[in-house]
């Protein structure tokens, strides 16, 4: 090789290298911007009212965002409930019995579409289909708009994680006369167990923070109320509906839940990593 060729190349993978940093440190600058921006602002909101008390009225101090909490936790709790069997079992279908058939193919198609579709069509979608019908918004038409979020991330990562099974596991499960319903749920989903619960946990970090979907289904309250055949208290709309307006109790309180939910997504995206690492470390 050359010294001209050498050096070329030497500077090209300089240049590459130094345009990665840049791109890496601009990222991480602007991250922990945006990170420190919202704990120095809503960390301050922290308190016992906070966590105790229900969204004050329009104009009046103190308040807190104890309806909001119990309405998010329900509502995703809810939609966590029904979309974890839905998805594990789609994902078991497609990994296990679908493999290349046009059904499987229909499926993973459509779950890709779900995978990608703006969360406000997937609102619009649940208004015309449940709030419309029964002419009423509340936390049941909430919480499936949820679940049609969280089906789809739940369905890939199952699938994923169980292709990743060696089929040699399968073989000799076979071998020992075991029927393959039973292999599958008992050997081979089993085997990734730890995956599949790292992909139900981040559905769940994805739908704790969405908006859009709840703006036209769940809509909200100012009381306490666990009712889910009524409008319900969530976290997301609170947050736009108080960041939005005029008041300043009312913003430094929407700083707080921002923060609050960001702890909870950091906190589950961290639990996730812990059971996965285990897991493979296993």
């Amino acid at each position: 090789m050359s010294r001209g060729i050498y050096r070329r190349r030497k500077l090209v993978n300089w240049l590459g290298l130094a345009f990665s940093y840049v791109s890496m440190a601009a990222g991480l600058i602007g991250l922990f911007w945006i990170l420190w921006t919202l704990f120095y602002n809503g960390l301050s909101a922290f308190s016992a009212d906070f966590f105790l008390a229900s969204t004050p009225a329009p104009g009046s101090e103190g308040g807190g965002m104890a309806n909001a909490i119990v309405g998010s936790l329900m509502m995703v709790g809810f939609a966590t409930l029904v979309s974890t069997p839905i998805g594990i079992l789609a994902g078991i279908y497609l990994a296990e019995f679908g493999a290349k058939s046009r059904f499987a193919a229909v499926t993973r198609f459509v779950t890709d579409i779900m995978l990608s579709a703006p969360s406000i069509v997937i609102g619009l979608f649940v208004y015309a289909i449940a709030v419309a019908t029964v002419k009423q918004f509340s936390g049941w038409a909430g919480s499936l708009a949820l679940s049609l979020i969280a089906i789809p991330v739940v369905v890939r990562t199952t699938e994923n994680m169980l292709k990743l099974v060696p089929g040699s596991l399968r073989e000799a499960a076979f071998a020992l006369g075991a029927p393959r319903w039973k292999v599958s749920l008992a050997v081979t989903l089993r085997a990734v167990r730890g995956g599949v619960i790292t992909g139900v946990l981040l559905a769940v970090a994805r739908i704790i923070g969405e908006t859009a979907p709840l703006l036209f289904t769940a809509l909200n309250n100012q009381f306490f109320s666990t009712d889910m055949s009524k409008p319900m208290a969530n976290l997301p709309v609170v947050i736009y509906n108080f960041a939005m307006s005029p008041y300043e109790d009312w913003q430094h309180l929407a700083w707080g839940a921002a923060a609050l939910i960001a702890l909870i997504v950091l906190g589950i995206n961290i639990s996730a990593r812990v059971l996965f690492r285990s897991k493979v470390q296993a």
